[in-house]
């Protein structure tokens, strides 16, 4: 005899399996993403969709235009060079030349010199509001 409380029909496979939690819906950015793909691609855009965020997200990384690959993939984007330039007059700061063959590069230069946002001293302080 066994100690161990019996609870019989617990965990019967004809109760099935039921989710921890309701889907949570898409939001507006991916749902206007979503429709422009779709008017884009001429691909189905079912209605259910939109009501699981999940789903939702899968359809679009199905559907979107691939990255780009080839010999200029990794340079950064002539808005990206645009916005450094700004930033490197504002800071008086010269843009390093590796920087404008890697769009990695680019970024991190950029997040360590723009300038802080109106209103917010630090961007320590911009991420904690």
């Amino acid at each position: 005899m066994s100690l161990q409380p019996q609870f019989p029909g617990l965990f019967a496979p004809e109760q099935g399996a039921l989710p921890l939690h309701a889907p949570e819906p898409g939001s507006e950015k991916q749902i206007r993403y979503a429709e422009a793909l779709a008017k884009r691609t001429g691909a189905p855009l079912p209605k259910d969709l939109f009501a699981d965020r999940n789903r939702l997200s899968d359809w679009i990384d199905a559907h979107k235009p691939p990255k780009p690959t080839g010999q200029f993939a990794d340079y950064p984007s002539s808005r990206q060079v645009a916005f450094a330039e700004r930033i490197s007059r504002v800071r008086r700061r010269a843009i390093p030349d590796a920087c404008f063959r890697d769009k990695a590069l680019m970024s991190g230069w950029i997040d360590a010199n723009r300038p802080p946002r109106a209103g917010l001293s630090h961007p320590v302080a911009a991420r904690r509001q």
